[in-house]
């Protein structure tokens, strides 16, 4: 009988290493690497998790690379970089769920978590809205506009009708830098003025506006911009 491939008994080890500890001790290329194994059956999939951790730099910049990028690197296929792609999707309803009914006042941190793996990645600007009821809690979002690197054009208008729409009470508004760096423009500060000034016309309250970015996030309400 032929002696089984060495990368069989490897992928055994991480498994049970997973199964005993979760992720506690893994290198970020080991992880990778486990979860290749299940898109890529009958290969040693370690150099391809190295090359993935080489051309993006981090874990972040692989799970936010887009399906062609993914695919792009030798080793990756298309299963494998839907794979990837699915996993940072799953993390992002994960948040969601999280955030949904919770009052946004007390749990803060929950809807900076969800804007920034929703949007922080991306390569255009986007801009989101979370709507809330009368007590804060989250109802719903969505992403209103998406725009190019620099510029996702976004009337007061469309996210008062938007709100009408959802029969919300309160907005928190966010949108992304591609940039990375989080601080707003001139332009955040006066878009966000002015949804505020319509949304008090039809009295809906405007709660935050969270800006994120590679770098971090800022958040309107924390530096009394508001």
């Amino acid at each position: 009988m032929e002696d089984k491939p060495d990368y069989l008994e490897h992928r055994k080890r991480l498994r049970e290493k997973f199964l005993k500890a979760g992720a506690e001790g893994f290198h970020e290329y080991e992880l990778l690497e486990l979860l290749l194994t299940y898109a890529i059956p009958r290969l040693d999939v370690k150099p391809a998790a190295k090359a993935l951790m080489k051309r993006f730099r981090s874990l972040n910049g692989v799970l936010d690379a887009s399906q062609d990028e993914l695919a792009s690197v030798h080793g990756i296929g298309g299963n494998s970089a839907i794979l990837i792609r699915l996993i940072k999707e799953l993390f992002a309803a994960y948040l969601a769920e999280r955030m949904e009914g919770k009052d946004v006042l007390s749990s803060p941190g929950a809807v900076v978590d969800f804007a920034r793996v929703k949007l922080a990645g991306l390569s255009h600007e986007a801009f989101m809205v979370i709507y809330l009821n009368v007590k804060n809690r989250v109802i719903d979002h969505e992403i209103l506009q998406e725009g190019t690197v620099d510029r996702a054009i976004v009337y007061p208008r469309e996210i008062i009708k938007a709100a009408l729409t959802h029969k919300a009470a309160g907005l928190i508004l966010s949108h992304n830098h591609p940039s990375g760096d989080p601080e707003p423009s001139q332009e955040d500060k006066h878009l966000t003025r002015s949804v505020i000034e319509a949304a008090r016309t039809v009295e809906i309250r405007v709660l935050d506006h969270i800006i994120v970015g590679k770098n971090g996030y800022f958040s309107f309400q924390e530096n009394r911009l508001l």
